[in-house]
């Protein structure tokens, strides 16, 4: 529950929505721009904004797909989105060869020097003389990069070993679709931040973080990127139904204590996380309770944790078959059925904020290499 706290605390304190650790493929390219996308449609960035910042997710998760070296050590590709007082801040990050950093650094340099008409027309030119391959034109796809966001791209490589540099990109728009790295201002980028957050998913072995308010498009996407991201492991199709099955739970309790917009951006935000264990994969959402009502939580809790898996059989029937189910009842049914297919005991923990709320951390391990026993 600690490692749920700390990450917790680090998507409040950088604003971060969404984290994803792996490799970028054309299938998960798909929900990663339709999580962006959906939510930005509740925010106030203009339509120019959304463009810029849709075209630069586009394109830089084409980049990763393409030219990334894969896996050296721990590190792998990164796609991180965040909240600005004015805007979003996207970045994505990959492991690249330290022979491919002296032409990528110069090509971002001259990208940033020139002017919208000057970049279209490298452009022309570069499509005209380019020859192709499977992973796509040398440089033009930096170069059409800067040309559909309109504005500079930040960028940073780090060292990982004599051989290999984790490559950073960056950009960040305002409401009316300017980055904060224009001509005239801010030119510094540090993509230090982004590399903690690699090598903190690499040693916890996470694989997604998403922390922001669940309306039901949120939560569709949440869930088809589990979906994908099952599909591309070894995982057989009944452990992927009951994984599937268990995050729609979990991202239901969220829904039951929404306390409002307001409330969560005060005093927490919602949260799901996936990672990989040796028996399978645990599942921990969190978000904000009443004080008033965790005692009532926390009984149905230890009621389900006193069960064995023939127990909670027969429990989910007895609850499924009275007729005088009363509604103090409802949210325990959510939990049988989480047990009952996770194979395993449910973590949880209170972690009182203030007099009237507290966070609730619901963490459940789900077998995915066995059916498991409870």
């Amino acid at each position: 529950m600690e490692l749920s706290q700390r990450v917790r605390e680090i998507m409040m304190e950088d604003r971060l929505m969404f984290i994803y650790r792996g490799v970028v493929t054309n299938d998960n390219s798909e929900v990663l721009l339709l999580l962006l996308e959906k939510e930005m449609e509740r925010s106030e960035l203009g339509f120019v904004g959304r463009k810029r910042l849709f075209m630069f997710v586009l394109e830089s998760l084409q980049n990763v797909s393409r030219h990334s070296n894969g896996q050296v050590g721990d590190m792998m590709s990164l796609v991180v989105y965040s909240k600005k007082d004015d805007g979003y801040t996207v970045s994505t990050a990959n492991v690249i060869s330290r022979d491919d950093e002296p032409e990528l650094r110069e090509q971002l340099k001259l990208l940033n020097t020139l002017k919208p008409k000057e970049i279209r027309e490298l452009y022309r030119e570069k499509l005209s003389t380019t020859r192709f391959s499977s992973k796509g034109g040398a440089g033009l796809g930096l170069i059409e990069m800067a040309k559909k966001t309109g504005n500079r791209l930040d960028y940073d490589f780090i060292k990982i070993d004599d051989s290999s540099l984790y490559f950073v990109l960056s950009k960040s728009v305002d409401s009316g679709g300017t980055g904060s790295n224009e001509e005239g201002g801010p030119v510094d980028f540090s993509g230090n931040n982004i590399y903690r957050l690699e090598k903190m998913m690499a040693e916890n072995n996470i694989a997604m973080v998403w922390s922001g308010h669940l309306s039901s498009d949120i939560e569709k996407q949440v869930l088809s990127f589990t979906e994908t991201k099952m599909s591309e492991e070894d995982i057989d199709v009944k452990a992927r139904r009951r994984v599937f099955s268990i995050m729609v739970e979990s991202l239901q309790n969220i829904s039951n204590f929404n306390p409002g917009y307001e409330i969560e951006e005060e005093l927490g935000m919602p949260i799901a996380m996936i990672m990989s264990e040796r028996k399978g994969m645990r599942l921990i959402t969190g978000n904000l309770i009443k004080n008033s009502m965790i005692a009532s939580m926390e009984d149905k809790l230890k009621t389900v944790n006193s069960y064995d898996k023939s127990g909670l059989k027969e429990l989910y029937r007895t609850f499924l078959a009275n007729e005088d189910f009363k509604a103090e009842h409802t949210g325990i049914m959510g939990l049988i059925d989480i047990a009952r297919k996770s194979g395993h005991k449910l973590d949880y923990q209170f972690d009182e904020v203030n007099d009237e709320y507290s966070y609730y951390v619901l963490s459940v391990l789900v077998d995915t290499n066995s059916k498991g026993t409870h």
